[in-house]
């Protein structure tokens, strides 16, 4: 069963009711443990980084790497995901791989490509069982949020929070663009799998553990302090991606039948790329 974290102060245009495991509910004391844990680099084999080194709370938790950097300079093959509104999610990492943040957040401690420590070593250096820090770091992601943006002003009746371009770009988003085929909700996503090409080089899979090419749409909150973009962070900035999907996706086996050439203008892409930047709004816990 779960329960509603409303312990934690919901921004403006986020759903109000952020689940909770019954087992795991939200307490400020859970929070504070996890907020240590994150930055906590006891938690890599040479204590040389923590969640944050790939999480930075001024990038919305994410990073400016193309891919995640691990210990010993070793590189990951995907994009640090933004960690912001995390607790509304269904399925995590790109390839949605994992149902529970509780089950997620012990993951990158033992990959060997990010902390290389085994959880057992983990919690003998922070004197706590694995269950406590499960707990405690999906408690403090749970708190990270990102809420009372221009959009959501507008949305919640401030006609002057968009300015006439971004309001253009609204109704892009919502029609000639197509983007709200997978990023809808409060969270600006679908919490699905979509192949949108990126994976794909010709008639080769790049990403070997992506089945068909399939990854999970992002959130689009706080587009604008995430760059690098998609799952590989192969497309540098906002107009970049606002162009691959102007073009329809790469053509693959498996591309998904939402994508399609949209023909935007050179105008339209700049009212997009604006209305993008309205959903850049106040980071709740850092």
């Amino acid at each position: 069963m779960w329960l509603f974290a409303l312990a934690i102060t919901i921004p403006l245009g986020l759903d109000l009711y952020l689940p909770a495991p019954e087992d795991n509910p939200v307490t400020e004391e859970k929070i504070e443990l996890g907020r240590r844990l994150f930055f906590d680099k006891r938690l890599s084999r040479d204590q040389s980084v923590s969640c944050s080194t790939c999480h930075e709370p001024e990038l919305a938790f994410a990073d400016r790497k193309p891919v995640a950097i691990g210990v010993f300079g070793r590189k990951g093959r995907r994009n640090a995901p933004a960690l912001i509104n995390r607790g509304y999610g269904r399925a995590f990492f790109w390839d949605g791989r994992v149902k529970t943040l509780e089950e997620q957040v012990l993951k990158p401690i033992e990959d060997a490509n990010e902390m290389d420590l085994k959880v057992e070593e983990a919690t003998a250096r922070v004197g706590l069982t694995a269950e406590t820090m499960a707990r405690a770091l999906a408690t403090y992601v749970r708190s990270l949020l990102s809420g009372d943006a221009p959009f959501d002003r507008y949305i919640h009746g401030d006609r002057d929070a968009l300015s006439a371009e971004q309001r253009r770009g609204l109704e892009l988003f919502r029609g000639k663009a197509n983007c709200t085929a997978c990023h809808v909700g409060p969270n600006f996503t679908d919490e699905r799998l979509h192949n949108t090409g990126v994976a794909w080089n010709g008639t080769r899979l790049t990403d070997e553990g992506a089945g068909r090419g399939d990854f999970k749409t992002p959130t689009l909150r706080e587009i604008t302090r995430t760059a690098p973009y998609m799952h590989d962070g192969s497309l540098p900035t906002l107009e970049e991606v606002i162009d691959f999907y102007d073009q329809g996706g790469r053509p693959n086996p498996h591309l998904d039948p939402e994508l399609r050439p949209l023909r935007l203008t050179p105008e339209e892409k700049t009212a997009l790329a604006a209305f993008l930047g309205a959903l850049a709004g106040n980071l709740e816990r850092r």
